[in-house]
């Protein structure tokens, strides 16, 4: 909660920070990497600085935060908080980060505001800032004690088995640790990081969903091969589908991230679109386990039936379930798919039974369009999960 002093403060000047928030996290990467130059080559994604999606997620994280704490001063955004440790834990982030992190974001709030930063001031958002980061702090000690590992310590060495192509533009690769034990039991819904070694020397980490089922010996990701067009080519994809083989070694976390199903029998909405299929696939493989006669409603969207990844495995899991069904929609539909609809998902004609808790993975407008129209239909904003791999930039409806 944030302090009778502090309030007033951060009220007063949350428009100002607010409107220079942009360039402050722009000069605060700019002086963290000046500092420590192999953050940027071996913690963060050079794609999305390039981007300034970094700049823009942190940019929200920080205003959001500031936000809440005014709006709901009697609650803690819990929401935010989660995805972001769960995040910082995939990456092996440690405490001792968030004091580095904190002088160059100050100096950086200094250069950009000038003499409107007063001790006053300085005070407040202090304050802010160590809210945030003391409750990120603990929660992330939580997941490493969870996971049975040390501080940041969340890596391992995995082989490849096996790798198949799923479509054009998506490989699965199955893993197993390399003392031969099983790979471990997570959270259906969770991912991993792998950290890959590029040509320059540079070591950069992505997440990939667990598309497995929790209980399996070996784990498998599914990777979409980021190409270039409007944006960059991505680097770490690239790198997996041109060189990964069965036998090589990758580098990998402990399994982390908070979309996972709930311990009831309430029914679901699995809403996914392209290899956001991911997350849902180790739901429904853990509900096929499960064999509860659970109401599951499964929507995916994709370009084309080619492009589907994992198509026959997500039918067959949804017909092993007893109270199942499958909802299909593709931007460019082929015959031999008779069940599928053209277009854009419409939930408008599903039938959403009472107590539905909703989850969603996909590009972000397919998300945010998706989440308004289960709005639009009643259900609360506190059923409709998602996940977002790289910054997250919708931080707003918690």
């Amino acid at each position: 909660m944030l302090s009778e002093q502090s309030t007033p403060v951060i009220r007063a000047t949350l428009p100002l920070v607010g409107a220079a928030i942009g360039e402050i996290t722009r000069l605060f990467y700019a002086k963290l990497f000046e500092d420590r130059p192999e953050l940027l080559r071996h913690v963060f994604n050079r794609g999305n600085q390039a981007s300034g999606e970094q700049q823009k997620a942190l940019a929200g994280s920080i205003a959001a935060f500031a936000g809440m704490l005014l709006d709901h001063p009697e609650t803690r955004p819990d929401s935010l908080l989660s995805r972001v440790s769960h995040k910082h834990a995939s990456l092996g982030i440690t405490s001792d980060q968030y004091k580095l992190v904190h002088r160059h974001l100050f100096a950086a709030i200094g250069d950009v505001l000038g003499d409107a930063v007063t001790e006053e001031v300085v005070a407040a958002w202090d304050e802010v800032y160590w809210l945030m980061a003391n409750a990120l702090i603990a929660a992330e000690a939580r997941l490493y004690q969870d996971a049975g590992v040390p501080e940041g310590e969340v890596w391992q060495r995995m082989e490849i088995v096996e790798r198949h192509e799923e479509t054009p533009d998506a490989a699965s690769f199955v893993l197993r640790r390399t003392d031969g034990a099983p790979a471990g039991s997570f959270r259906p819904g969770q991912y991993v990081s792998v950290r890959v070694e590029l040509p320059d020397g540079a070591i950069q980490i992505r997440q990939y969903s667990l598309s497995c089922a929790p209980t399996d010996h070996r784990w498998r990701i599914t990777v979409k091969r980021v190409r270039g067009g409007a944006g960059p080519e991505g680097e770490v994809s690239a790198r997996l589908h041109e060189h990964a083989r069965a036998g090589d070694l990758l580098t990998v976390s402990a399994p982390f991230g908070d979309l996972v199903l709930p311990e009831d029998d309430g029914p679901l909405l699995l809403v996914s679109a392209g290899v956001g299929v991911t997350p849902m696939l180790s739901m429904l493989h853990h509900l096929a386990v499960q064999e509860r006669a659970r109401r599951v409603i499964v929507v995916h969207a994709d370009r084309a039936p080619v492009d589907h990844a994992h198509r026959d495995e997500q039918r067959r899991l949804v017909r092993e379930l007893p109270d199942a069904r499958l909802h299909l929609w593709y931007d460019e539909p082929r015959a031999g798919v008779p069940d599928a609809s053209p277009g854009r998902v419409d939930v408008s004609g599903l039938r959403l039974p009472e107590g539905l808790t909703a989850y969603l993975c996909g590009p972000l407008p397919f998300m945010r369009a998706v989440r308004g129209d289960l709005l639009r239909r009643g259900l609360p904003a506190q059923a409709i999960h998602y996940e977002v791999f790289g910054p997250d930039l919708w931080l707003g409806g918690e």
